[in-house]
């Protein structure tokens, strides 16, 4: 079989790999998800969004498990780099077709306009009033009333637009 001499190397699947195999697992792993972060490029790991975070997960607990021996290693890295290119399809596919970025990446929320907080938004974003105005302070803005617009991007950053 053409994968025998990797499986001499990194063992069988849904064997326990003995200590050389499992370094050899943790070396592969290393390589081939440095590999895989690479191909996914900057965004999704680099602005958590919840599809960046859904992937992510997805990403580190199967490359975790093809490590340890407890998933079949190859189709693991095989299926992961599957989710990468879906996931750069789907962003793609985002940004060409402005319909479907909401249903991927999400909407923003004003939180504040005219100076006005907006206690709707805030509920249904899980913030606190004080959570809003410790966002402002690490923005350098002293309270609502300074604000022209606050916005929850799609990210989870809180933006502010000072009132002039």
């Amino acid at each position: 079989m053409v994968l025998d001499p990797l499986y001499q190397l990194i063992g069988t699947d849904g064997a326990t790999p003995n200590v050389a195999q499992m370094c050899w697992r943790a070396a592969l792993t290393l390589a081939l998800g440095l590999a895989i972060v690479r191909l996914a490029g900057k965004r999704l790991f680099g602005r958590w969004g919840a599809f960046d975070i859904v992937i992510s997960v997805v990403i580190g607990s199967s490359i975790g498990r093809a490590m340890t021996g407890n998933a079949p290693f190859v189709a693991t890295f095989v299926g992961v780099t599957l989710l990468v290119v879906l996931h750069s399809l789907l962003a793609w596919a985002a940004a060409i077709w402005p319909g479907l970025s909401p249903v991927i990446k999400g909407r923003p929320s004003c939180l504040i306009r005219d100076g006005n907080v907006n206690e709707k938004a805030l509920l249904v974003a899980g913030l606190g009033r004080r959570d809003l105005l410790e966002a402002l302070r690490l923005k350098g803005v002293a309270g609502p009333e300074q604000v022209d617009q606050a916005w929850l991007e799609r990210d989870g950053a809180i933006s502010v637009i000072r009132r002039c």
